[in-house]
């Protein structure tokens, strides 16, 4: 046994630098006094959730709960975002509202992915996702020192580097770009979407943000997730909003949706393509829509990934060197 022990001396230890740890604790008491600079109000939601999101491309880790003296076991999960419990304090008349917390996605592990990680998400009531990227940009100029960012529509990046238009394409047309482009082709993959996201990870992601970042903004109406759509645009967009810096996705943020009935619309799709691809099926968040039936002020709201705003911040390349224990030695 003590031999076994010291074979793993190492293991105990932390993944981080103490001077890294304290580096963060400067930075993440940044973005608190910015928001505290703002007048937005910091809070806590449970991490513990009855539901999880539908999101065909976001699981949820799930966890048993069994009370005392009961033999009932109750399936609960790990919340991947507090997104719905925020727009619940929104509808209730919080105000603006931010926190940090922990959050946890199934299967995401790598050089800047952690199943565990930290998570900072705010909403500002009276703001669109315009107004929301200028405040992104403040903040980012703030805790990672980054120049002023670069803006730029989702359909001009895809004719810019492409050619082609990313709200029209066909599933064929885009297929036919990537083996021009020498990607590997992957036959299982019909939907449109997925190609688009292909064709960005190869071809676009590698050559944008790395001066300075990248907000593209205006995406397909197919990607809106939670976020509005604009009909008076031709052809119609999401209201939804990407950040990009060197090299590394950092933040999403909507012009958030409203309408409680189009939200379950967009939940029962995300079902019936979960159900298609054979992925596990989770019952929709019941209050949430309460909420947003109730109603939520207009208003925009983004969530960034504070492990990997540090990394950047601090020239780091591996999220393992920001923060204390990772995945593997937790």
């Amino acid at each position: 046994m003590l031999l076994e022990r010291k074979n793993n001396l190492a293991a105990w230890q932390p993944t981080a630098t103490l001077e890294r740890l304290q580096q963060r604790a400067t930075l993440l008491a940044k973005i608190r006094a910015f928001f505290a600079a703002r007048n937005v109000l910091e809070v806590e939601t449970p991490v513990l959730s009855h539901a999880t999101v539908t999101d065909p491309h976001v699981v949820g880790i799930p966890a048993i709960f069994k009370a005392f003296g009961s033999t009932e076991e109750k399936i609960l999960y790990l919340q991947t975002s507090p997104e719905y419990a925020m727009k619940r304090l929104l509808a209730a008349g919080s105000g603006p509202i931010y926190q940090m917390n922990k959050a946890f996605r199934q299967g995401e592990v790598g050089k800047i992915h952690n199943p565990e990680f930290t998570m900072l998400e705010w909403y500002r009531p009276g703001f669109d996702h315009h107004a929301l990227m200028d405040e992104m940009d403040a903040l980012l100029q703030c805790v990672a020192t980054a120049a002023p960012a670069e803006r730029v529509r989702y359909a001009d990046i895809y004719q810019q580097y492409l050619g082609v238009n990313a709200h029209t394409a066909t599933t064929d047309q885009l297929v036919e770009v990537a083996r021009e482009k020498n990607i590997p082709l992957h036959e299982s993959l019909s939907d449109r979407d997925a190609w688009l996201d292909v064709l960005w990870t190869h071809c676009i992601e590698p050559k944008v943000g790395q001066e300075r970042p990248l907000f593209l903004y205006d995406f397909p109406v197919t990607q809106a997730a939670l976020a509005k759509i604009r009909h008076t645009e031709n052809p119609p967009v999401a209201s939804r909003f990407e950040v990009y810096f060197k090299g590394v996705e950092l933040a999403n943020g909507f012009h958030e949706l409203q309408d409680a009935d189009e939200q379950a619309r967009r939940f029962a799709k995300d079902l019936l393509y979960r159900k298609k691809h054979q992925l596990p099926e989770f019952s929709v968040d019941e209050r949430f829509l309460a909420a947003l039936a109730h109603g939520i002020p207009d208003c925009a709201g983004v969530a960034l990934g504070v492990d990997r705003l540090i990394m950047l911040a601090l020239s780091c390349q591996k999220i393992s060197e920001v923060v204390s224990f990772t995945f593997e030695n937790a």
